[in-house]
């Protein structure tokens, strides 16, 4: 995240003015403003304090935090498949005596749905054929789980002022970007909890920025679905567009020499999106 450069004295006056919102919305009552707690909302959303995906495997009954879940819908067959992306954790000797995280180590991220895992092993070389596995399921970890928990009363934030309010009285928020490709007929909904929020009281602007994040590849109709996903971060500051930066091999440059190359997230692109922010009890 950030900041553009201020004099001291421009940093002072909107500090102060930002402390003072904060302070003023804290002391009011933790509950949204009325309007904002509207029953008819159409949209819902996934308690992520409290959703995972557990094994049922009796050698390892492991718990995964799930971080994102993805809904790919072909419009012209009706058909959708949700997948959930868990939560990143290191390569490890399970249930060892001793040295319980091997030597040479990576990220290791699962993403499960519509009958299959997809794992994610990013070390720190570059490893193409190791990077991304999948499977089908179940497998060692036993037939999965779906310890899901919808949040209590969710409803949009439509102005800028509610995403404010929210932001500062500390409740969850959770964003939704939803993307079609018509040639495809494909259309997808990336839902997360928004990690990092960005409020700008001067310009009256907020600006998310979440990952990693399932990201689908909407311009090719992939077999098994789950292999058109790829690790992503997603950042919006307007309801018309989201821009990603997705995970993928990149040089690393020093001079004008590629020294190697890595799995990183770089190449920014955007895409026109419909996208929403959410708050829940």
């Amino acid at each position: 995240m950030t900041t553009p450069e201020h004099t001291r004295r421009r940093f002072l006056t909107t500090a102060g003015a930002a402390s003072s919102f904060v302070t003023a919305t804290l002391a009011r009552s933790t509950e949204l403003p009325a309007q904002t707690n509207q029953s008819n909302d159409p949209y819902s959303c996934l308690d992520y304090r409290r959703s995972f995906i557990c094994g049922t495997s009796e050698l390892n009954s492991v718990r995964f935090w799930i971080e994102s879940r993805t809904t790919i819908t072909d419009s012209s067959t009706g058909e959708s498949a949700v997948f959930y992306q868990c939560a990143s954790c290191k390569s490890e000797n399970t249930f060892g005596e001793k040295d319980l995280f091997y030597p040479d180590n990576y990220d290791f991220l699962p993403i499960f749905g519509d009958g299959h895992w997809l794992l994610f092993r990013r070390k720190a070389r570059l490893d193409v054929e190791q990077y991304r596995e999948t499977l089908v399921s179940p497998n060692g970890w036993g037939e999965p789980r779906l310890l899901l928990h919808e949040g209590a009363k969710a409803r949009t934030l439509d102005t800028w002022e509610q995403i404010r309010d929210a932001t500062a009285q500390g409740v969850p928020l959770v964003s939704q970007t939803e993307l079609i490709n018509e040639e495809t007929s494909l259309k997808a909904v990336i839902e997360c909890p928004v990690k990092t929020m960005n409020i700008s009281l001067e310009k009256r602007m907020y600006q998310t920025d979440t990952g990693p994040i399932a990201f689908p590849d909407l311009t090719r109709k992939t077999e098994p679905l789950i292999n058109c996903l790829s690790l992503a971060f997603v950042a919006f500051n307007q309801s018309h567009f989201a821009d990603f930066v997705i995970e993928q091999p990149t040089s690393v440059i020093e001079g004008d020499a590629e020294l190697c190359k890595i799995y990183h997230y770089s190449n920014p692109i955007s895409l026109p999106a419909t996208n929403r922010v959410l708050t829940h009890e």
